[in-house]
């Protein structure tokens, strides 16, 4: 009986190590596993960052601009940016709890957009962290953050639930039905994230270049993109911001980060985000691999 157990106990060692393996999607094929990916360094698109104030805050977006000049001029700005694209140390934020009856600043964000917003345990940490966190002390406010799904974000300011989104916004038209945007602090673009080994693109040298090759591809081709961002508007089309659109299927996703390892997996062929998450979210990503 001893024997036929141990044998008994070895096999659902075994079981379960290949319902692990299975349910992990990682191991049905190692080389596939074993795979990076990389970032085709050309601008899709040319964009402004900004923040979304609360219509009812004309006060408020006054305030805001002026601290944008304020940060940009005196170099804070530039402090912030390279705690995360140079050899600084990225600063760990802290929010409140919300009570109505403190005096606080409410920042709607969607902390899945490194590097400028992001969580570790309960703490956030970004460029636009960074810069909610000294505007509130600017203001002698206490700082109040709700993460939430990005295309929520502009809603919950319009729906005064929050004061200020700041949620690597870029400014768009149908946005400010909800929200005042602020003056651009950032310029940002969007950019193509294929598999390491994918030479189709290698000899581009401009977008038009890039955009030729997506133009040649059918629904039967899967790109992927953070739902409600600009990725999303590229590549389906957007009338406002003269958009064609591709005949691609798209596919949105919470985060870039779940595009770009479902990218890995074999399910999708391309990522397209904005340039500073695709840089983050690859080299995470590919120290893993």
């Amino acid at each position: 009986m001893k024997k036929t157990k141990k044998i008994l106990s070895l096999v659902l060692v075994a079981a379960l190590a290949v319902a692990s393996f299975t349910a992990c999607g990682s191991k049905k094929d190692d080389t596939k596993s074993s795979k990076k990916t990389k970032v085709i360094e050309i601008n899709l698109t040319n964009e402004e960052y900004a923040f979304g104030v609360d219509k009812t805050q004309p006060e408020l977006l006054e305030q805001v601009n002026e601290f944008i000049d304020e940060i940009k001029g005196n170099g804070t700005f530039d402090e912030i940016c390279n705690h995360y694209f140079g050899d600084g140390t990225p600063v760990g934020v802290t929010s409140a709890t919300l009570d109505t009856s403190k005096d606080q600043l409410v920042v709607a964000t969607n902390a899945a957009f490194e590097p400028f917003e992001y969580t570790q345990g309960d703490t956030y940490y970004g460029i636009d962290m960074e810069i909610a966190d000294a505007l509130a002390k600017k203001l002698g406010k206490e700082l109040v953050i709700q993460n939430m799904d990005f295309d929520a974000v502009c809603l919950s300011v319009g729906q005064q639930k929050c004061d200020i989104a700041m949620a690597g916004l870029t400014i768009k038209p149908d946005r400010e039905e909800y929200v005042t945007f602020s003056k651009s602090y950032y310029n940002a673009s969007q950019k193509l994230i294929v598999m390491e080994d994918n030479t189709e693109f290698d000899d581009c040298a401009d977008v038009a270049a890039v955009e030729a090759i997506l133009n040649t591809k059918d629904s039967s081709v899967k790109v992927g993109v953070q739902t409600g961002t600009t990725g999303q508007f590229y590549c389906e089309g957007d009338d406002d911001w003269g958009f064609a659109g591709f005949k691609m299927t798209t596919t949105g996703y919470k985060n870039g980060s779940l595009a770009v390892q479902d990218l890995i997996n074999g399910n999708i062929d391309y990522v397209i985000i904005d340039s500073a998450p695709a840089k983050c979210i690859t080299e995470s990503i590919n120290k893993l691999q």
